[in-house]
């Protein structure tokens, strides 16, 4: 019990309002899911707050087990509305959870979790402190939690003190976890320095670095624009035995990017493309800025048969069709452009925002080239529906070239489209 004490005498003096930090991505234990119509959600939005604990007794436990609810989408949405209703959600789960005599340390350790995402300190102690008094075991596990709702509600001073508390403990020491934790926040923070102080600790307390620890290092690295820092921790994960993952590899490649070193760009694209990695739309964006910026056309070519081979998904190819037909638009070379808008609609894809169709629209009017801006609007009318800024072109660029019957036809189909 004094050992329970001491941790609660803690948080007391920690409680306080902060900087509330960044969540670090790392976090996997609950499923970030898209928003969608869920009819308890919108029953507890609905109800009073004297209401909540009836609604959810009177769920069924279905509800509650079904592979699309989700715990974490219910109570940050209920917060952003009413925290007291978020916090009365996490009450009637303990309670639950008391009154089924419930043993296992994990719903316990998701209820904690659960509290960081709502940035409730105070009740994650309550959870702790019911653990207690049930007598589950502590574990290295529970303090980790802890930490980490700490430090996702801004609460470092709490969360320090926990850590001190589990270095003088004798059967809740800090893992390699709880130094994670601290290193994945600073990397959220963009606080590299201390991040790797948190890294050269945990290498001090005899710990390995892992995946997740490799991820936030390069992370908070190129976050920190500490690229070099970001270099040497990917060359010392490789040279460890361990794989990167997906979000390592963009990482490296956003700071190789921003750095516009374009020879180690085509080493690491050949290194993803033996490996039959993904390449997302994220790093295609930063790909297609840097040949931009370059001006390098001939790099989009080769990047798009490279990726075509590699049976990337729709979405990257068409970004990078677009970027190319984008370039040969800007040069105003039509007979490229043209080639390379018949290549991406015999593909089945089409232009993805205005503004890629509004770029092919400037280069037919700079070259004073109608009749084949005429046979470029037939050719995509199938695929992709104007909007009023491409209509707004068109009459302006019509307008200014004394073309009244193509202006006449423009403005009948804004008409048709509803834009009058």
């Amino acid at each position: 019990m004094g050992f329970v004490l001491r941790v609660l005498s803690v948080a007391k003096r920690g409680l306080r309002p902060r900087l509330v930090l960044i969540p670090c991505r790392s976090q996997r234990l609950f499923c970030d899911k898209p928003l969608v119509s869920n009819p308890l959600l919108i029953k507890l939005l609905q109800e009073s707050i004297s209401r909540i604990k009836t609604v959810l007794d009177s769920e069924d436990n279905f509800t509650f087990k079904s592979s699309d609810f989700s715990w974490d989408i219910l109570l940050t949405t209920l917060k952003s509305s009413s925290p007291a209703k978020a916090h009365l959600v996490l009450e009637w789960r303990l309670e639950k959870m008391v009154r089924d005599n419930e043993r296992d340390l994990v719903p316990y350790l998701e209820l904690i979790f659960l509290c960081s995402k709502v940035q409730n300190v105070p009740f994650a102690m309550r959870v702790f402190n019911s653990m207690e008094a049930h007598g589950i075991k502590l574990t290295s596990s529970v303090f980790n939690a802890l930490i980490y709702t700490c430090l996702s509600s801004g609460n470092v001073m709490t969360a320090l003190s926990l850590f001190e508390i589990m270095q003088s403990s004798e059967n809740c020491k800090p893992n390699s976890e709880t130094y994670n934790t601290f290193i994945s926040v600073y990397s959220n923070l963009g606080n590299d320095k201390a991040m790797q102080a948190w890294y050269l600790a945990q290498k001090g307390a005899g710990f390995s670095a892992d995946l997740r620890t490799y991820e936030s290092l390069i992370s908070g690295c190129v976050r920190s624009r500490n690229f070099d820092c970001a270099d040497r921790f990917y060359e010392e994960m490789m040279l460890s035995g361990i794989m990167p993952n997906g979000q390592i590899l963009e990482n490296i490649l956003r700071g190789l990017c921003e750095q516009r070193s374009i020879s180690k760009v085509e080493q690491l694209l050949k290194f993803m493309m033996d490996g039959e990695w993904e390449i997302n739309v994220s790093m295609a964006e930063k790909l297609m800025g840097l040949y931009f910026e370059h001006g390098t056309v001939e790099k989009m070519e080769e990047l798009l048969l490279n990726l075509m081979n590699s049976n990337q998904s729709f979405a990257v190819l068409q970004q990078v069709h677009c970027g190319i037909i984008r370039m040969h638009a800007m040069l105003d070379r039509l007979d490229d452009m043209e080639y390379s808008v018949g290549r991406m609609l015999k593909q089945g894809m089409s232009f993805r925002c205005p503004d890629d169709i509004e770029k092919v629209v400037c280069a037919y009017f700079r070259r004073e080239a109608y009749e084949r801006l005429d046979l470029f609007l037939g050719h995509i009318k199938g695929s992709y529906k104007l909007t009023k800024s491409t209509y707004d072109l068109l009459v302006a660029g019509y307008r200014r070239a004394g073309l009244s019957e193509k202006l006449d036809l423009v403005m009948d189909g804004m008409k048709l489209a509803g834009f009058f």
